[in-house]
């Protein structure tokens, strides 16, 4: 078996992001050992599967630590999600290749991966003017109130994407959890989608070994990679503050849509070198205009506590002159 050293550092880059956002990991590894490395289809969803069933634990145990995870959110989406992973396994076995039906789905996927990163943009956004209700970092989020019957089917689709493709567990629940739960603070979303993707992936992991193209070279090098980078990118996201996850999430996000839609892989390099460097830009100019904005208020608009440091200042002002 002759092991392939590249391919463990490609799957070292795919497994940070894994760790820092919590999806990308079906959406950019399995991409990535057919385009790159030449790994057929079915054996590279079933051998990414198998090596995320070993990853994805070493993450999400990160954030269980950090108590960064909705554990009844969690339950609930398994509920769906276990046994619709399996079951897609039989269904891709049953449609034969399966390549028309991957097709539709990495489509209409990645539709829905571009509107969940406008909608992170916007509340980003709305984040920063201070018009919005969401808990960012050092806030006390409010108590979740777990939809049931939503998060049920939820987990039940997402589990059938991911056993017919690898896609999903993580890209597509994801956005599923940001619009039935948008009170979730970013790194609790993370842990959250990374804990459920654990008996998930574990389901259509086995389901692939059994019925499969599972190939053993290619999944020793995935977890050789994988598994320090998806620690690593999890110790930066329970601790990182919740504005970078949240732009960090927006490229993932959409990568993952264009890489859905057969975009290659130095357009798609140059398009995210050209969104980051944009982000940085407008990042920078609302910075600014903010300062202005501060300037622009009057000196009884100044926060208690800065008009409190100045008035202690001017009152020891005398005394030192003294």
């Amino acid at each position: 078996m002759d092991f392939d050293w590249t391919m463990a550092l490609g799957s070292f880059l795919v497994a940070i992001i894994v760790g820092l956002t919590g999806m990308g990991g079906g959406a950019l590894m399995t991409p990535m050992l057919v385009t790159f490395f030449g790994v057929s289809p079915l054996a590279a969803v079933s051998s990414d599967l198998v090596a995320a069933a070993v990853m994805k634990p070493v993450g999400s145990a990160v954030h269980y630590r950090q108590g960064t995870i909705n554990t009844r959110l969690v339950g609930w989406l398994c509920v769906g999600s276990v046994p619709a992973a399996f079951s897609g396994v039989l269904l891709a076995k049953a449609l034969g290749d399966g390549e028309s039906v991957e097709n539709i789905i990495s489509k209409a996927m990645g539709v829905a991966l571009m509107i969940a990163a406008a909608g992170l943009v916007l509340r980003g956004y709305l984040a920063h003017r201070g018009r919005s209700g969401t808990p960012e970092d050092g806030e006390q989020a409010p108590e979740i109130t777990v939809r049931r019957v939503p998060t049920v089917l939820v987990g039940l689709v997402g589990g059938l994407v991911v056993g017919i493709t690898s896609v999903g567990s993580g890209s597509l629940i994801i956005v599923a959890l940001l619009a039935l739960y948008p009170a979730l603070k970013a790194n609790q979303l993370v842990g959250t989608d990374l804990l459920q993707a654990v008996p998930l992936v574990f389901a259509a992991a086995l389901g692939h070994l059994l019925f499969g193209d599972f190939r053993m070279e290619v999944t020793a090098a995935l977890l050789v990679g994988s598994v320090p980078g998806v620690y690593l990118g999890s110790k930066i996201s329970s601790r990182a503050p919740s504005a970078l996850i949240r732009r960090v999430l927006a490229l993932v996000l959409v990568a993952s849509a264009l890489k859905m839609f057969g975009l290659g892989a130095v357009p798609l390099a140059w398009t995210l070198v050209v969104l980051a460097a944009a982000a940085v830009a407008v990042s920078l100019y609302l910075r600014g205009q903010n300062a202005r904005d501060r300037d622009k208020l009057p000196s009884s608009a100044v926060s208690p506590g800065l008009s409190g440091a100045s008035g202690e200042q001017s009152e020891r002002g005398p005394t030192m002159a003294a």
